[in-house]
């Protein structure tokens, strides 16, 4: 079954060609979204990792997914009525 997958690309070279542009950008697009969240969030390690290792997209959707720190956002109303609140 492997051969003959090898097979069909060695024969027709565009077919693996658009895979490898293909997974290409879904590495560049995991990878982008992942430096730039580790980067924010000055997590170091994460950053030189997913900067070093090519996983495929695996390491950065992980980060995001499970390692990345949650952000903490306050409604609008909250930020606005916060002075309001300290001077009662």
């Amino acid at each position: 079954m492997y051969t003959d997958l090898m097979y069909g690309f060695y024969q027709q070279p565009f077919h693996f060609l658009f895979l490898v542009v293909l997974l290409s950008l879904w590495e560049l697009a995991w990878k982008g979204f992942g430096l730039w969240h580790s980067a924010q969030n000055k997590q170091k390690g994460w950053y030189i990792a997913m900067l070093l290792l090519n996983t495929a997209g695996l390491l950065p959707i992980i980060y995001l997914w499970w390692f990345k720190p949650k952000s903490k956002r306050e409604t609008p109303l909250k930020s606005a009525t916060k002075s309001v609140r300290k001077k009662r």
